[in-house]
């Protein structure tokens, strides 16, 4: 675990159903400084859900590895942290963020946007394992409710050691444009590393988004989806004869690694659906991916496309 954490660069985020153990592993490959498990259940942790522990695999290539976890109640909070599959990761991350219907009528994800005494105590809950803890949120419910600048304040009173804020409301879900003057905002208002999110899908954005902003980094969703390389492109690092077909199989081997071939051959295919964007005849590779059955018919659409 490294001594001491400096929380800049570009990393790879916490995407539920997306940021499995190989997509961290490839991420982490092409350039990531930082990895981001898919959000956990505190309580599910807890409670030893086998599902829930299944999320928490890693490999030695995630340079930092965080695990980013989810809940409303502190005791739940403080009890998940403490749990021995945690002990592997270096940074414990909160997330306030989901907009998630059902996890927001639970009081969880960005429900906590609407009770910061609440989540300052989960943070506070959090830190009693000694390891830095971070949060993700975002801009407020809605564009009448914009409380970026006061839940970062709020965060960093309760000892948050970085935050990440993504550009949008909890209304917007995932539409519209990410508003990085609101996140530049935040950056100024507090003293701890703020990370801008949303609508970073390559170099280009990445370095408007780090102006606009003046953050000390950036959390890469959905544009490092099927787009490994974008980590690489960010921080100008040349790859030879990079080959995308050679990420994709060791994103599966990996899989492969640490669950059921079954599990693999049903969850891959959406990641193929990503890594196949913008190539010539993308519909049809989605058809056959989403017809596979077994891991021999993944990897025969794989050597035929890619």
């Amino acid at each position: 675990m490294p001594q001491s954490i400096d929380f800049k660069g570009v990393v790879f985020a916490p995407i539920a159903g997306y940021s499995d153990v190989g997509a961290r592993k490839v991420s982490a490959m092409r350039g990531a400084d930082m990895t981001y498990t898919e959000m956990v259940s505190a309580k599910g942790l807890v409670y030893g859900s086998e599902k829930t522990e299944d999320l928490l695999r890693t490999t030695d290539s995630e340079k930092i590895k965080c695990v980013q976890i989810f809940g409303s109640e502190p005791y739940y909070i403080s009890k998940a942290v403490e749990h021995k599959a945690l002990e592997k990761f270096d940074v414990i991350d909160i997330n306030m963020g989901c907009p998630v219907p059902k996890i927001v009528k639970n009081g969880e994800g960005s429900a906590l946007l609407e009770n910061i005494p609440l989540a300052q105590e989960i943070v506070r809950s959090a830190k009693v394992v000694g390891k830095p803890v971070t949060v993700k949120y975002r801009l407020g419910v809605n564009a009448q409710n914009i409380i970026a600048v006061d839940f970062g304040k709020a965060m960093q009173d309760a000892g948050a050691s970085a935050i990440t804020v993504h550009g949008r409301t909890r209304e917007q879900m995932y539409a519209g444009k990410a508003d990085w003057q609101e996140i530049a905002k935040v950056k100024k208002a507090v003293n701890i590393p703020v990370f801008v999110n949303g609508d970073i899908v390559d170099k280009t954005s990445y370095q408007e988004a780090m102006t606009a902003t003046g953050c000390d980094g950036a959390m890469i969703a959905r544009g490092a989806l099927g787009n490994p390389k974008i980590f690489s492109d960010i921080k100008g690092i040349d790859i030879e004869n990079y080959s995308l077909k050679q990420d994709i199989l060791t994103h599966l081997n990996t899989m492969l690694e640490f669950h059921h071939p079954n599990f693999v051959a049903c969850n891959f295919k959406k990641h193929l659906a990503y890594y196949c964007r913008g190539m010539r005849g993308q519909r049809q590779i989605k058809l056959d991916a989403y017809a596979s059955k077994t891991i021999d018919d993944i990897r025969r659409v794989i050597d035929r496309y890619f």
